[in-house]
């Protein structure tokens, strides 16, 4: 029996009224799921965090997510991502989501890159010894740098010098977790050259430093001399002045750090006696490398520091200095303070 042209036409109608029924019961399923709120298991501080690997996918995303407590089908998130066109823009990195965030908020989220950051803070008077140990312990970044030599990390990030100490600018360094610990040093690094940089061509004419390596090498020993935050410029002046007469540092700081590890924290008539390249009262002039890492203050107080005839300075006891023109009245000074005179 022939179907009539007219009832071949309602079949199609019927069939194509089931499809497009089908696509908007697909469409409002999808957007449902969209505009939903994601079931969430919370862990102790009330979110889900978890971390994306670079080049893992919308699907490996969605099983990490899975695994971390994201309670949604795998294959529903990674429909949702083809679908809209972003299942190629997943950004690695360490993500925290809360409460409430619904699928398609959390697709933004991956494909924005909108990361959990964290933060280390370099604190300036520290030695790079330090700093790698703080780096070392840092249980958010990623360790590249564990057990290379330090002339290697100063290949890895560019660095020309071949001495690390007081290279590395002291701030707070926001990152997202699993971070290579490379890419702090190197942050550090730049922002190092670019302060001394700036304040090089700030720096008053007659500061008796050639480069600024030179003047980097004195931020370090300004700040690791530096009690009291009021009496900084007057300590670059002592300095400054001491060079330009041809007097020693004399600065212990310096001959601490030559001691290294070595150094019990207490310094002995004999350490100050022991020639090393680092002992100012041995040496004349500027040590070979920075002795820590100078903080800005330390850095603008060195290239411009205040117009004095200070020689001398010392210790009050309570973080201040006494500072003084002449011997006789450090000596006096001397006296009152660390010898209990008056």
């Amino acid at each position: 029996m022939k179907r009539t042209p007219k009832r071949l036409f309602k079949k199609l109608l019927l069939l194509a009224g089931l499809c497009l029924l089908a696509v908007l019961g697909f469409a409002g399923w999808m957007a449902w799921f969209a505009s939903a709120a994601v079931p969430l298991k919370l862990n102790p501080q009330g979110v889900v965090d978890f971390d994306i690997r670079p080049g893992l996918g919308l699907r490996g995303a969605a099983e990490v997510m899975a695994v971390a407590g994201v309670g949604m089908p795998s294959w529903q998130f990674s429909l949702l991502g083809r679908l809209a066109g972003k299942d190629r823009n997943i950004q690695a990195g360490s993500y925290e989501i809360s409460p409430g965030v619904t699928a398609w908020q959390l697709l933004q989220k991956l494909t924005d890159g909108d990361v959990m950051q964290t933060r280390i803070v370099i604190v300036e008077g520290k030695t790079f010894r330090d700093l790698r140990a703080q780096i070392d312990a840092h249980p958010d970044l990623r360790h590249d740098t564990a057990g290379l030599p330090d002339t290697e990390i100063l290949k890895l990030i560019g660095a020309e010098e071949s001495h690390p100490e007081g290279l590395f600018f002291p701030d707070t360094y926001l990152f997202a977790r699993q971070t290579s610990d490379l890419v702090i040093i190197r942050r550090a690094y730049l922002a190092m050259q670019r302060r001394m940089a700036d304040a090089w061509e700030k720096r008053d004419p007659s500061v008796p430093y050639q480069t600024p390596r030179e003047a980097l090498i004195m931020a370090s020993i300004v700040e690791k001399e530096t009690g009291a935050a009021a009496d900084r410029g007057q300590v670059a002046s002592v300095f400054a002045n001491r060079l330009r007469i041809g007097m020693r540092l004399q600065t212990d700081p310096t001959v601490i750090y030559g001691l290294g590890e070595k150094f019990d924290g207490n310094l002995r008539k004999s350490d100050l006696l022991a020639d090393t390249p680092y002992n100012t009262y041995t040496r004349g002039g500027l040590p070979p490398t920075p002795i820590s890492l100078p903080g800005m203050a330390s850095i603008e107080a060195t290239l411009s520091p205040p117009k004095t005839d200070l020689l001398y300075f010392v210790a009050r006891g309570d973080g201040s200095s006494v500072f003084s023109r002449n011997l006789e009245e450090h000596n006096r000074a001397v006296n009152k303070y660390q010898r209990g005179g008056k």
